[in-house]
């Protein structure tokens, strides 16, 4: 008895696929990658609009004598008077501002230098050298950088108390000097500019410790050296709470601390408040020249180790 197969059905064939005519032009890219910029910048524009704002009220605000101030519209230009405003804050009192102006200046420059350099130093001194506990002491570092500056304001008064030192510059300059974020800083810098490589071949050539430091390590750590300066810098020109705390003496403040003082008695001085508006515009220019004059620096600093 023979059997018969039944033929397999025929496999359907694919449906051909259509092409796309050469001279075909292609579709229209979707709006919403232009919409999702257009999105991004609008909110950048407001969110610089938002932080310019109290500078432009302090910059209009400058320019106005005490009637307009109080008369016309916060963002109203009134009678230009920025000379003669001017030339009242740098008179009142036998010149008092420009007493606490040098004052800031001394504070925040030659503190801020010396701080920069006894963090580089630390920082260059745990990376580059061994010795026991060394990671143990750079946590310890990193502690110092979570505690905030007004929880030590108190043990450093009573510390300067006991010396001997409060109401004078060293109860502001000693404390300034150290600051365990720039040592945290300095380490990373120091891992990102100064080859090991460098620093043998300067010891095989006989150069001491102290001269590799200075003359070899130091100059290549120069973007990251303007980088903490410039943070320390702008850290010490805004310090207001451990000079409240040391300080008595009008003659020794720093200017915000000065015009936190002509806040307190614009009540029963009037005149004050212009001065006071005045001297803030003052006090902000030179964080801003510092700013601009070191850019170069502080914006390849901050880029140190993002590339391997």
């Amino acid at each position: 008895m023979s059997t018969q197969t039944a033929p397999a059905p025929a496999e359907s064939a694919a449906p051909p696929v259509a092409r796309k005519p050469a001279g075909a032009a292609r579709p229209a890219r979707a709006p919403r990658q232009w919409t999702s910029k257009a999105v991004v910048n609008g909110l950048l524009v407001v969110f610089a609009a938002y932080t310019l704002m109290p500078l432009t009220w302090l910059v209009i605000a400058s320019t106005k004598n005490h009637r307009d101030l109080f008369r016309t519209n916060p963002f109203e230009l009134g009678d230009f008077n920025l000379f003669s405003n001017l030339q009242q804050l740098f008179t009142h009192d036998d010149g008092i501002y420009t007493r606490w102006l040098a004052n800031s200046v001394l504070y925040s420059v030659i503190g801020s230098l010396l701080c920069t350099l006894i963090s580089v130093a630390c920082g260059y001194a745990l990376d580059k050298y061994r010795f026991p506990g060394k990671e143990k002491l750079f946590g310890f570092v990193l502690v110092g950088v979570l505690v905030p500056s007004t929880v030590t304001a108190m043990p450093l008064y009573l510390l300067a108390s006991k010396v001997g030192v409060v109401n004078t510059y060293w109860a502001v300059l000693i404390p300034s000097l150290a600051s365990p974020f720039g040592v945290y800083l300095a380490r990373v810098f120091s891992e990102g500019y100064v080859p090991n490589e460098v620093l043998e071949a300067a010891r095989m050539d006989g150069a001491g410790e102290l001269k590799i430091f200075t003359k070899v390590a130091l100059p290549m750590l120069a973007p990251g050296f303007m980088t903490i300066f410039l943070f320390t810098f702008t850290s010490s020109w805004n310090n207001f709470y451990s000079a409240l705390m040391m300080l008595n003496d009008e003659e020794l403040y720093p200017v915000n601390l000065g015009i936190f003082a002509w806040q307190t008695s614009v009540m029963q001085q009037p005149e004050l408040y212009q001065l006071m508006i005045v001297g803030s515009l003052v006090a902000v220019i030179p964080l801003i020249l510092a700013f601009l004059g070191l850019q170069r620096f502080w914006r390849s600093g901050l880029t140190a180790g993002a590339v391997k």
